[in-house]
């Protein structure tokens, strides 16, 4: 696998630009300081919040001298959940379908033709699966999947005519299951995935089983190695440095081999360092009736991944329950994990 080291801006210190201090060409700069051949830029607004084409071209005008890959996001595809982002509807001067057309022609414009997208947000105030949108007692999710493939059918026609895909992340409320069939009721040609391998975990999904599924249509990826520890109704996720969680990659870069795949991303840690800490109540009924499509031996196979942690954490080799509820280095977490997968992509390569 031949592609370019990236990482996320969203969670890179210390010019975040959730933080609101920053610029995207401080980003950019920050990339190269750090090592990377690229970027994503979670919202194409990131670069200029009213499109203006000329400051666009600016940022891809200063990336291109950086010799750095570019890519964008754009907003949410769920219905059920625009009210959360009002900034796309005024751009869309009322219309959100509208402003999401506007994000997509002016990232084509300049060149940005792997667009990022999700399902929901994560609403970490809540308990347990009430985190997740999923689980919305308002709004079934099923009903949440079909208002997506009906937005995202209202966006093919724009993507087609911009050249772009909008790849659809295994984000923490959707399975891959899921994802996968919304590129194929949509159209490949218009649709990806943006692999998030961390994700697929708090779905009760094996990431090697999920990379399996999501290959043929993987544009775009959120790369973090996770930690699992069992509790008495499954097991918390949390992410670790790379090389010292749970996931097996070889087994992943295995089938993503021959994925149309141009840029592998590190997502980094929270701010604060924090480590995404997220319940996966795979034993509660609730939490399983969910999950039509759970896949039993994938559960099992997590839930040992789990008690195989703790073993590893109690005898010393890796960081314990309290550890883990700690902090990180968010820049070591990035400078180190750009070393792993190098190497381990060209351990890939050599095999």
């Amino acid at each position: 696998m031949s592609v370019v080291l990236g990482v996320d801006s969203s969670k890179l210190p210390p010019v975040a630009l959730a933080s609101g201090e920053s610029s995207p060409h401080a980003v950019l700069e920050r990339v190269v300081e750090l090592g990377f051949g690229g970027v994503l830029f979670r919202s194409i607004l990131d670069l200029d919040p009213s499109l203006d084409p000329a400051v666009l071209a600016d940022v891809r005008a200063h990336a291109d001298e950086l010799g750095l890959r570019l890519e964008a996001g754009i907003a949410k595809v769920n219905p059920y959940m625009t009210a959360e982002l009002p900034e796309i509807r005024e751009l869309g001067g009322g219309d959100y379908v509208r402003g999401l057309q506007l994000m997509i022609k002016a990232a084509s414009a300049i060149g940005i033709t792997e667009l990022w997208t999700a399902t929901a947000g994560w609403k970490r105030q809540y308990p347990g699966r009430f985190q997740y949108d999923r689980f919305r007692t308002d709004a079934p999710w099923g009903d949440q999947l079909r208002a997506i493939e009906g937005l995202l059918l209202l966006l093919r026609p724009a993507l087609l005519d911009a050249g772009c895909h909008l790849n659809v992340e295994t984000h923490e409320e959707i399975t891959s299951v899921e994802v996968v069939r919304l590129v194929e009721a949509v159209g490949p040609d218009a649709i990806g995935i943006t692999f998030d391998v961390a994700n697929v975990a708090v779905r009760g999904e094996l990431p090697s089983a999920a990379a399996r599924r999501c290959a043929p249509y993987t544009r775009m990826s959120h790369l973090r190695d996770i930690a699992l520890w069992p509790t008495p109704t499954g097991y918390l996720r949390f992410v670790v440095p790379f090389g010292e969680g749970v996931i097996d990659w070889p087994s992943v870069w295995t089938p993503l081999a021959d994925a149309p795949l141009s840029m592998v991303t590190i997502e980094g840690l929270e701010a604060g360092g924090l480590r995404s800490k997220k319940p996966v109540d795979v034993a509660d009924p609730a939490w399983i009736e969910g999950h039509p499509d759970l896949d039993a031996g994938e559960v099992a196979a997590l839930t040992a991944l789990a008690e195989s942690y703790r073993e590893r954490a109690e005898s010393g080799e890796r960081p314990d329950l309290a550890e883990l509820d700690g902090a990180g280095d968010q820049t070591d977490f990035l400078t180190a994990g750009r070393h792993f997968l190098a190497r381990s992509l060209r351990q890939e390569h050599a095999a």
